[in-house]
């Protein structure tokens, strides 16, 4: 039997896997089962204390789409069902070369809420055979002989035998703590700071939508601040506005007056908060972004062979980009199918997994550590009234996103970066893609784009709010 610990969307992911492999897997999840119901309705009562972003702004990449086509695409439907909405990204792209090309079906996205999304992926776990959620089980250490781990110990004493266990536990990546507790040390994690904070709030939608000028999103990811609208089900959409966690002047964001005059003074969000188009669903939900994380465990050999990371006890970035969730579902079929190359637990199943970790998670931590830090020296000299920091020598996310809206080569190049279908280096690495971009840059201005309230009219905007 496999033991996964955690009923989370990795963990729910990792026993779909399995399960079709059929092998028998017993999920721990220390929390509650879902409320039964319609899961737009009652998924949002699911109490999910331990998950961080459970209640906040989320979308589905083409990665996580992908993944549910091929891999369950009973979930997918399930979540479309519920009032999921699959979003044609292409209908985003410049007019510059003209017609859709091979390829451009995978770009698409899934607008679902986040509890909607893992209620529907929990109840087809849940059902299939050979899988046992057990629900208020917190494991609180492993069971170790000669370098192996032969099974978990929950908090009640309950000792529970395994051929392999799956740390699915989040951002606690509590099999760090568990080898540590058994005598076994591992070198410090990877770790490089996001420094964000958000305030989101969700919307029911009662008018017709507006337009997405980001394909799957409205908003900007501007020079002081981000203002990112993203669509869910059920007629639903989520606002949700990033500061640097130490702007003082931001802190009022936290009133819904000062939130929505933020809200509205974003250019391509305004549209959708009109009285006749959206009333809202929630109050304002503040969340300090955690930093991007790389663990150890993951990407080298574990010291102990059978206890294996997946999902975020692999790797965290900044949620800021989206990756999370779909990130989480690639790795635990990918996980799964080395399993079935490596059923054993031993050296050779360790060395796998750290190489299938690294390869998957390395580029996109290096890349929300590069792109962090580029957009916080940004936001902090605007904040400070000092001069922007220099252009970087190489392409980023931002220097090729300002021509991207001129050339539909150039697009689709950085959406499959911004999608998880590419890395940055596979795409931004291409000569031919790079000297696109560098004649771009150096030829005609791009196309004007509403750039947003300066630092100073966010500030007077967000205080008049805060004041009425």
């Amino acid at each position: 039997m496999i033991v996964i610990t955690g009923g989370s969307v990795a963990g729910l992911a990792t026993a779909l896997a399995l399960a079709r492999q059929g092998r028998t897997v017993l999920v721990l999840e220390r929390g509650g089962p879902p409320p039964e119901g319609p899961p737009g309705a009652v998924a949002q009562r699911w109490k999910r204390p331990t998950v961080p972003g459970w209640r906040h702004a989320h979308t589905l990449t083409s990665l996580g789409v992908s993944v549910l086509r091929r891999g369950a695409p009973e979930v997918l439907a399930a979540a479309v069902e519920a009032g999921g909405v699959v979003l044609d990204l292409v209908q985003a792209m410049p007019p510059y070369p003209l017609g859709r090309v091979a390829g451009d079906d995978e770009l698409v996205s899934l607008a679902c809420r986040r509890p909607t999304l893992e209620l529907v992926l929990y109840r087809h776990v849940r059902d299939l055979p050979g899988v046992e959620i057990r629900h208020g089980a917190c494991v609180r250490g492993l069971e170790v002989e000669a370098a192996r781990v032969t099974g978990v110990v929950c908090e009640d004493g309950t000792r529970i035998p395994a051929e392999l266990v799956i740390d699915a536990t989040g951002r606690r990546a509590a099999g760090r703590s568990w080898l540590g507790a058994a005598g076994i040390g591992l070198p410090d994690d990877l770790t490089s700071p996001s420094r964000l904070r958000i305030f989101s709030r969700f919307y029911r939608r009662h008018g017709r939508a507006a337009a997405l000028n980001r394909g799957n999103a409205a908003g900007l990811l501007g020079d002081h601040y981000a203002s990112v609208l993203h669509p869910g089900d059920d007629r639903t959409f989520s606002v949700a506005l990033g500061v640097l966690p130490e702007d003082r002047m931001m802190r009022t964001l936290r009133d819904p007056a000062a939130f929505t005059a933020a809200a509205l003074a974003t250019p391509g969000v305004a549209d959708w908060l009109a009285e006749d188009v959206s009333t809202p669903a929630t109050g304002i939900r503040p969340i300090t972004c955690p930093p991007n994380l790389l663990r150890t465990l993951a990407v080298s050999p574990s010291p102990v062979a059978g206890l294996l990371p997946v999902g975020d006890a692999a790797c965290v970035t900044n949620p800021l980009y989206g990756r999370g969730v779909s990130l989480a579902l690639a790795h635990a079929f990918r996980l799964a199918g080395l399993l079935t190359a490596h059923p054993e637990a031993g050296p050779a199943q360790s060395r796998a997994a750290a190489r299938l970790a690294r390869v998957m998670f390395m580029p996109w931590f290096e890349a929300a550590a590069e792109d962090d830090a580029e957009r916080v020296a940004r936001w902090r000299a605007v904040m400070a009234g000092d001069p922007p920091p220099p252009r970087p020598g190489g392409l980023t996310m931002r220097t090729v996103g300002a021509v991207a809206g001129t050339d539909a080569y150039i697009w689709r190049g950085l959406i499959r970066v911004l999608m998880g279908l590419r890395t940055p280096s596979e795409v931004f690495g291409d000569p031919a893609f790079e000297d696109r971009v560098r004649r771009a840059l150096g030829g005609a201005p791009p196309r004007p784009v509403a750039p947003g309230p300066t630092r100073a009219e966010l500030v007077s905007t967000v205080m008049a709010g805060a004041g009425s």
